[in-house]
Formats: C-alpha cells, structure tokens, sequence
C-alpha cells in the first residue's frame, strides 16, 4: 500500500471493494502489522472459496504461495459454509482471524455448483449467525466481502437475489464491526469508524 504509516488493528473491520481493489492486500497488512506488535499474537486466515473447476484450483493454490510468502506466520483455514462456527474455533484473545471471503461463503450457501447438489441455507449457519459471531470473537476480525451492487441491475432473477442478498449481509456486517473500509484502486477509504 502506498501508505508508510503503521496501520491500527480495529476490535473488528469489514473491508469491502470490487475484484482487485486491494482488499486481501489489506487484510494481509492488518495481520502482518497485529503479528509484528507483540511476540504472542497469531492470525489465522480463514478461506471460504471452494475450487469447482481447474481454473479455480489453480487461484486458490497460487494465493496459498502468495500468502504464504507475504506473511508467513499466519496459519490457513479453509471452511466454505460453516464460518460462524469456524470464527469461533479460532478467535482468542491474541490471534488474529481473517475472513476471505463473504461473499464467496454466501455464493455456497444460495446458490448450487454446477453439477453439484444446492447447500440449503441453515439459519444457524446462514448470515444472521455472522453478526453473533462478530460480537462473541475474543480478538480481533477482519471480514473481507466484494461490494457488486454499484453496477447495472442483473438480468437474471437468481443473480439479482444474490446482489441484494450480498448487500443486506454486507451491511448487517458493516453495523456489527467498529471499522468499515472501502479499497479502490488499492487505496483505503474509511467508511466507519477511525483509520
């Protein structure tokens, strides 16, 4: 980021923006930086996206090589669907836990993979449960989540129910955490709470 001043870790923060806008980037220094500022501290990454085709496993393992370089010490998760619970079995006092991403857990929970059977949505696996999850976590959050509600309106009844599904979690998770920050062009912009 070109931003050389030390970033402050929030209690909990979701970090919105489109596809490359540096979202993960500032999930990444907000870890390194918590990891960096006592000896004790971990974070764990916690992935919900799941590989259905080649293309996709391929991303996932190049961003395990990524992560793994640009911050070492934190440990990876992967968890699709059950993400409450997957905070919970994570969040202490001194780690660290960061979400990647809301918005692919909330693709699994709503809509079926191709050639794959549909995972029904389970209230107490579903969005309602994420709120409780942010305010029981013991440390500090960081939820990531793509903001795809500023372009035209689908076409598709489905994808126009996943738009605006993703814009009620997003804004139940942005009422539920202390630092709301939009990434644009890999630049922060506060939305909520203090950088």
């Amino acid at each position: 980021m070109a931003e050389e001043r030390r970033l402050r870790v929030a209690r909990s923060e979701l970090i919105l923006g489109g596809q490359k806008s540096g979202k993960t980037t500032r999930a990444e220094a907000l870890a390194a930086a918590w990891l960096e500022e006592a000896p004790g501290h971990e974070a764990v990454y916690i992935a919900t996206a799941q590989a259905w085709d080649e293309e996709m496993r391929e991303r996932i393992a190049r961003h395990r090589r990524d992560r793994a370089q640009r911050v070492p010490r934190m440990r990876t998760v992967e968890e699709p669907l059950a993400l409450a619970k997957a905070i919970g079995a994570h969040s202490q006092p001194g780690t660290l836990v960061v979400v990647d991403c809301l918005t692919l857990w909330l693709t699994a929970l709503l809509m079926p993979a191709v050639g794959g059977e549909g995972t029904p949505l389970a209230p107490e696996g579903g969005p309602a449960s994420l709120a409780t999850a942010i305010a029981a976590c013991a440390g500090p959050l960081v939820l990531i989540s793509n903001e795809i509600g500023l372009g035209i309106i689908p076409l598709g009844r489905d994808v126009r129910q996943f738009v605006d599904s993703l814009g009620t979690l997003n804004q139940q998770a942005a009422g539920a955490c202390e630092r709301v920050t939009l990434m644009s062009a890999g630049l922060p912009l506060t939305l909520k709470g203090s950088a």
